[in-house]
């Protein structure tokens, strides 16, 4: 069956469902063909253990001036993650504990001397020089501190954190990028990527964006194909079906691209993250602490989120979910005894978003080198055109990013 539409958005994440909602309220007739069975992409608010948790992508800043923009808009609420009380770190192999400001000041020569000069490079655009500046991994920038072996294997874990991957996939360009976003603070953005989060979940500003649009969404549409002439664009489905459109909005992860043919561009490589997140609920209301630990670890980071029924909900994280998974409750429970051999887990949950066909990924950061392949992504490709967090040019890999890129598209086609 062939069906026209001014514009076919594929994906109903935060990119798709603001380039919908902007184009259908200018009047453009809009298709979103969206292959899971919900809006919201790489986010997801589920219910486990009683409580809304979010599988994926899950905190907001007023640093972040797309996504709170939209949250005055819809007048939503938002609410903060426990403030810690203690903290451990894992180095050295053994445990220390102390307070969160005592390991935060062990970041703080480290973060700081590698994030040198991020405001220089991308306040507010990206120099044009930055070539032999992409080539270099955060790895990289860290082996010429000469930092103690403590604070060095920390730094590697925040890294690995912060990128949801081993630090040697990182690319330099992408840590400067977030900081340079934070006003060059690393405190600053370590609270943005850790604090505040929406009080009624990633849903709740999903749905209000869903809700305030006039396009139509097709759930359980997969794309396969997308073809191109001078008259418009073919969208062809894996049922077989095909649609006709002027213009096609990809809001797909780069490291789905591959599955889908196009005759626009060539093949892409893949981003870095192929990490977890993990929810860990253990026995008893423990008192809410943060735990850090080095890049070789199975999990970098945890920290308590909430209390329910006397028991305790973490969140934690880790590099790799090859070798480990959210759902491992051993596993898990054993990543988590080397900070807290106390804590009896009685549950895991989470998502395995690097096994989904239709993310291979957790939130975008890019490799070395890929800077410039994701920048020309960004420009049309004829009809086509990418939007999404993994191509953004602010706060790449959250959800801001999203809203920025969806908004960016979206004002592309109606000026045409």
């Amino acid at each position: 069956m062939n069906q026209q539409s001014d514009v076919i958005v594929i994906g109903a994440g935060f990119a798709g469902l603001t380039a919908a909602r902007e184009l259908s309220r200018r009047g453009r007739s809009v298709l979103v063909l969206e292959a899971r069975d919900r809006i919201g992409g790489r986010t997801w608010t589920d219910t486990r253990f009683g409580l809304p948790l979010e599988m994926g992508g899950t905190w907001v800043h007023w640093t972040q001036p797309h996504v709170w923009a939209e949250i005055t808009r819809y007048g939503l609420e938002v609410t903060r993650s426990p403030i810690p009380d203690r903290a451990y770190w894992h180095t050295g192999g053994r445990v220390r504990e102390g307070t969160p400001d005592e390991l935060l000041a062990l970041f703080d020569p480290g973060m700081t001397a590698v994030l040198a000069g991020s405001r220089d490079w991308f306040e507010p655009f990206l120099r044009e020089d930055f070539d032999a500046l992409d080539g270099e991994s955060v790895l990289d920038r860290i082996a010429t501190l000469g930092l103690p072996e403590d604070e060095r294997e920390l730094l590697e874990g925040m890294w690995a954190l912060n990128f949801n991957a081993p630090p040697e996939t990182a690319a330099l360009t992408q840590a400067w990028r977030w900081c340079a976003a934070a006003s060059g603070s690393w405190q600053l953005l370590f609270e943005a990527c850790s604090t505040i989060k929406l009080k009624h979940g990633t849903k709740s500003l999903a749905e209000a964006m869903a809700a305030d649009s006039a396009a139509e969404i097709r759930f359980g549409a997969v794309v396969t194909e997308v073809t191109q002439n001078a008259n418009g664009v073919t969208v062809t489905t894996e049922s077989g079906e095909t649609r006709q459109a002027a213009d096609v909005v990809v809001t797909l992860p780069l490291n789905v691209l591959g599955s889908i043919r196009f005759d626009a561009f060539a093949g892409v490589t893949s981003q870095a993250s192929q990490g977890l997140k993990t929810w860990i609920k253990v026995r008893g209301d423990v008192e809410p602490f943060l735990a850090f630990g080095g890049k070789d670890l199975p999990l970098t980071y945890a920290h308590k989120e909430y209390a329910v029924d006397g028991d305790s909900v973490l969140v934690a994280f880790g590099p790799e979910a090859a070798r480990l998974r959210p759902g491992d409750v051993d596993g898990v429970a054993k990543a988590l005894a080397i900070w807290r051999p106390d804590l009896e887990v009685v549950g895991t949950a989470g998502h395995d978003w690097v096994d989904d066909r239709f993310s291979r990924e957790t939130w975008p950061m890019l490799r070395p080198g890929q800077l410039r392949q994701v920048r020309a992504l960004r420009r049309p490709h004829g009809r086509v055109h990418l939007a999404g967090s993994d191509y953004a040019t602010g706060w790449a890999g959250f959800i801001d990013g999203a809203i920025e890129s969806g908004l960016a598209t979206a004002r592309r086609l109606l000026s045409r």
